[in-house]
């Protein structure tokens, strides 16, 4: 069967479900957000530009040349580019701290991609997908608008976030008592879905698996090393090397998922990239940030 003829096990309410996981994550983000994040990469734009440039160019570099090397079926292919165009996931400031690495540098980081993925995730979606000749075709094929796209994440972030900042701003004690709690209940909340999800289709990623676990594997394992080994290139400190890798191998596929299943109409090749892909990242960042943990003693930080 051909991986996009698979039309995974969604309904109405499952979408509506996965829209509103991503707003409350973003209403849990935007309890956080602060202008001394923003102004942290301003003052300190050596770590901030590697951190940008790893995630915004080497990561979806390295994708299209996954791609272009193993040439997967175009549904794959494209999911991997919207993975590689999704904003930093929000565990990444927990890996990062688990990590030992710069706490600071990677929320400032997560902050700077989740208050403006509304912009640089179709923006990069479209841009990178129409560079290589097999995802450019594909996009054609479906038809998708990049400005209905736009409108609908601008809807499906901005809100959430604006309402975060509005509460952040009139209720600061009540903020300071809940924002770990929204923000541990989303995670949790999201990963019940993803497994869900995986549980309900079991049958298409039971057939499919082989497929997703290696291209997954190759991508996030790339983001990982390619921001690391860049950090290193321009002379940052371990602790960050530590930040950006995991800033880059670290993304929100949940955003992924709710673009798929609002514009793909749950395509099979997508969808299943997405999920897997919130699967992976948390078990790949779980096992790096533990080893980086266990290590950090023994390490110089040079």
């Amino acid at each position: 069967m051909d991986i996009n003829a698979v039309r995974l096990n969604f309904n109405k309410d499952s979408v509506y479900l996965i829209n509103a996981l991503v707003g409350f994550i973003m209403f849990g983000i935007a309890l956080e957000l602060k202008l001394q994040d923003f102004r942290l990469l301003l003052r300190y734009p050596k770590p901030a530009f590697v951190g940008l440039f790893s995630q915004y160019i080497l990561l979806p570099v390295a994708t299209l040349l996954i791609i272009w090397v193993i040439n997967p079926h175009p549904g794959l292919a494209l999911g991997m580019v919207l993975v590689a165009a999704c904003p930093g996931g929000n565990m990444s400031n927990f890996f990062t701290h688990l990590a030992k690495g710069n706490l600071a540098l990677s929320v400032s980081l997560t902050t700077f991609s989740s208050a403006f993925s509304f912009i640089l995730t179709p923006l990069g979606f479209f841009f990178w997908g129409n560079l290589l000749p097999v995802t450019r075709e594909y996009l054609k094929s479906i038809s998708v608008s990049p400005y209905e796209i736009l409108v609908s994440i601008t809807v499906l972030l901005v809100v959430p976030l604006i309402l975060g900042i509005l509460f952040q701003k009139f209720f600061p004690k009540l903020t300071h008592t809940v924002k770990r709690a929204v923000q541990r209940i989303s995670i949790l909340l999201l990963a019940f879905f993803i497994v869900g999800a995986l549980a309900t289709n079991w049958k298409f990623f039971k057939e499919y698996i082989h497929l997703l676990f290696g291209l997954v594997f190759l991508m996030n394992l790339a983001g990982l090393s390619l921001g690391y080994y860049f950090a290193k290139l321009f002379r940052l400190p371990l602790a960050d090397r530590k930040t950006v890798a995991i800033e880059t191998g670290i993304q929100n596929s949940s955003l992924g998922l709710a673009i798929v299943f609002g514009f793909f109409d749950g395509l099979g090749g997508m969808a299943m990239i997405c999920a897997w892909w919130g699967i992976w990242h948390l078990i790949a960042g779980a096992a790096i940030a533990t080893y980086w943990n266990k290590t950090a003693p023994k390490e110089l930080e040079s």
